[in-house]
């Protein structure tokens, strides 16, 4: 494995904020630090020798590249630019470990039926109190309808695959015949497309989701 290349705050960010080699490696050095700070991090909070663990560690890597791009406006410098990101990544683990019905408010419970319409993986039953039902397959549709309308094809494909049927990034890049901070940089923007068409319509992905939870 390449050692990473020793970055001042400000070169994490100029060129993490670049487009080509200078962020693409940037991403790279990025994801190698946050696995490494996953691994030490989650030590005693689940089995590291666990076969799937570098799975969970690649799905937290994944969702904080994506967090710490969305967020690069906040950062204050008042720490290393590395300190940041893995506290994001740690704080990303930990709660995705303790939620048993759902991950985050980013869409990524969203699972695709063979009928074409996206259900919530949470869900065991669609409709377990009868006058949640309209509402829910309302949201659903809604949800289905944005990501067909909103989308370009490539956000649509990327979206699909990794977010709603959670196949590996690497498998996503080569299915696309592309790299997977292409593939990072289609997931951002899809994610940004939704939630300002959401929140032109009043809505949040938070209200989404939190239809499908019984509380």
């Amino acid at each position: 494995m390449a050692a990473t290349r020793t970055r001042t705050n400000d070169e994490w960010v100029e060129d993490l904020r670049q487009s080509g080699p200078r962020r693409e490696a940037a991403l790279d050095d990025l994801r190698q630090v946050l696995a490494n700070g996953l691994r030490r991090g989650l030590v005693g909070q689940v089995d590291t020798n666990a076969p799937e663990f570098d799975t969970l560690v690649d799905d937290f890597v994944q969702e904080t590249l994506l967090k710490v791009l969305d967020n690069l406006g906040s950062f204050a410098g008042r720490s290393l630019f590395t300190t940041w990101a893995n506290k994001i990544a740690l704080n990303i683990g930990l709660t995705e470990l303790r939620r048993k019905r759902w991950r985050d408010s980013s869409l990524d419970q969203l699972t695709q039926t063979d009928d074409g319409e996206f259900t919530p993986s949470f869900v065991a039953d669609l409709s377990p109190r009868p006058e949640a039902l309209t509402e829910r397959r309302e949201l659903l549709a809604y949800v289905s309808r944005l990501i067909g309308e909103e989308l370009t094809e490539k956000q649509r494909t990327a979206l699909v695959a990794a977010v709603i049927q959670g196949k590996p990034l690497s498998e996503v890049a080569h299915m696309m015949d592309s790299n997977q901070n292409a593939i990072y940089k289609l997931l951002f923007d899809a994610r940004q497309r939704l939630r300002r068409r959401m929140a032109e319509d009043g809505l949040t992905p938070e209200d989404v989701l939190s239809s499908f939870v019984d509380n």
